[in-house]
């Protein structure tokens, strides 16, 4: 696993069961990176592109090997992507939608 960008390792260690590293910017943005085993430190300097970890592959986490991007600012999630200049990140959703004709009772999917 490779910094996005250059900054001060935030955290680097197990939360939650998974493997975290969290890269603070100078830019005051915030990048996250799971399930990832460190091998980093906190309070590490770290360039663009130096490796931070390794991707873990946590039984029951997803279906396949993983990982999952965050980008903040202070309270904000922004898109990961943007860091690279791609377009936004579009969800697919977990289950398939309900056809328009289904009747929905109280919210609740037949």
């Amino acid at each position: 696993m490779y910094a996005a960008g250059a900054g001060t390792i935030g955290y680097a260690g197990r939360l939650a069961g998974r493997g975290v590293v969290t890269v603070l910017h100078r830019s005051g943005l915030r990048t996250t990176y799971l399930p990832v085993r460190p091998t980093v430190r906190r309070g590490q300097t770290v360039g663009a592109g130096d490796v931070i970890g390794v991707l873990e592959d946590v039984p029951g986490h997803c279906a396949t090997t993983c990982l999952h991007w965050g980008l903040l600012r202070g309270r904000a999630y922004l898109d990961p992507l943007l860091l690279l200049g791609h377009g936004q990140v579009r969800l697919l959703p977990l289950r398939p939608a309900t056809p328009p004709s289904s009747p929905l009772l109280l919210g609740v999917q037949p």
